[in-house]
């Protein structure tokens, strides 16, 4: 940037003498222009484009008195003066490329090759990299799944698709081979996720219990300093105990990840009553949920509870589920310890038909509570019925008493 200073002297009323001092580098220019009575100072600098920008221009009127004598200019002024013209013919052509963004790329035509991969239209290279990473993969799939079956001395297999055209034929199968691989996701891992029924001499319980983790014996906690924690619901130790073999056949069937709630498990149950464990792999997945397919337990169906917090997870057999309220941390509940009174009492009545009881106490919106009223109810039913035998055998003791006399 150049540094300058000038230093207008009037030594007479018909002299004018300028001294001028300036240091410049290689990319800097000034202009001094005296002309009718006005004295004129410019500034330009080097640009990358190759051309010189105006950065300062000043204009200051003369004195009257020294606007009517010609102005005598030194020889620096002079010279200066001639090329006052060309740098006042670039500053206009500086901005008119200013006004013109477009036109410098127009004119290095180097420059605009360049911008197309760099900068902000770097992401043409990215899309077009990515598009044909998608089209080979799609080819890929389509050479593998489309192609036809062979036989073990290497003929095709006639399927549905032979007698189409063979492009046709390959996106036929290819679209069927997509379809069984979603329906594979979609479907339970196997098809008996349990193993068959023990057989004697060991002990096969009458009924199978099958619960779900989350919101029924343990619930989620995240906080900032710790992080996700799963806390024991209160009583599950005392429920494990009680409703474990060989009343039931306990199942953890969970809808969560088996990596993430099999550890959890083994925390749950140190003494081993849960008997078989099921997790996201062997639900059904649809309409957005993962279902529990309790036809594909390999066990009677009229023997089976469901235990779960989500009506959608059991929409397929709700006459053997019972939905609960989903337990959300507090201490104080006692859900577990009146739900292994209400399972011991179904086994040792030895119900044959389990769903007939599910489906009855499902049409509360607390079975639980439910059960307990009746069984309030069929504990002072008893104890009326004990008074009058009581109170029977009182008479007959006394009318005994009384016809021995006789």
């Amino acid at each position: 940037m150049a540094t300058f200073s000038i230093v207008m002297r009037c030594l007479s009323r018909g002299q004018r003498q300028c001294s001028l001092r300036l240091r410049t580098c290689s990319r800097a220019l000034s202009n001094i222009h005296i002309k009718k009575g006005f004295y004129q100072v410019q500034i330009c600098t080097f640009s990358y484009q190759k051309d010189y920008v105006r950065l300062f221009s000043s204009t200051s009127r003369l004195l009257e008195s020294q606007t009517q004598q010609t102005p005598v200019l030194s020889p620096l002024l002079q010279t200066q003066r001639s090329s006052d013209d060309s740098i006042s013919k670039l500053g206009s052509a500086d901005d008119g490329k200013k006004d013109d963004p477009g036109s410098d790329d127009k004119s290095n035509p180097d420059k605009q090759k360049d911008s197309w991969w760099r900068g902000k239209n770097s992401w043409r290279l990215g899309l077009i990299f990515i598009g044909g990473v998608l089209t080979a993969w799609g080819v890929g799939l389509v050479s593998i799944w489309g192609a036809p079956q062979l036989d073990p001395d290497g003929k095709e297999i006639q399927d549905e698709f032979s007698e189409m055209p063979s492009v046709l034929a390959y996106l036929r199968r290819t679209w069927k081979e997509m379809n069984i691989f979603k329906q594979k996701i979609q479907d339970p891992s196997r098809e008996k996720l349990l193993p068959d029924p023990l057989k004697y001499p060991y002990i096969q319980p009458p009924y199978t219990l099958v619960i779900e983790l989350t919101g029924v014996l343990i619930h989620p906690d995240w906080t900032y300093n710790t992080g996700w924690r799963f806390k024991k619901r209160p009583g599950i130790d005392y429920f494990l105990q009680q409703i474990g073999p060989p009343l039931y056949e306990v199942v953890i069937y969970s809808s969560e990840s088996g990596l993430t709630a099999d550890p959890l498990v083994n925390h749950l149950d140190p003494q081993g009553y849960i008997m078989y464990r099921l997790y996201r792999d062997a639900t059904r997945y649809m309409d957005g949920h993962h279902v529990k397919d309790l036809s594909c337990l390999n066990r009677d169906m009229s023997k089976i509870i469901m235990l779960d917090c989500n009506p959608e997870s059991v929409k397929l057999q709700p006459q053997n589920s019972l939905v609960l309220k989903r337990w959300t941390g507090d201490d104080n509940d006692r859900t577990l310890i009146d739900l292994a009174h209400f399972l011991k009492t179904i086994a040792a009545s030895g119900v044959d038909d389990i769903r007939a009881v599910i489906e009855y106490y499902s049409q509360f919106d607390d079975p639980l509570s439910a059960f307990k009223e009746n069984q309030r109810k069929l504990q002072e039913e008893e104890e009326t019925r004990a008074k009058l035998a009581q109170e029977e055998s009182k008479k007959k003791s006394w009318l005994s008493g009384f016809t021995n006399r006789r």
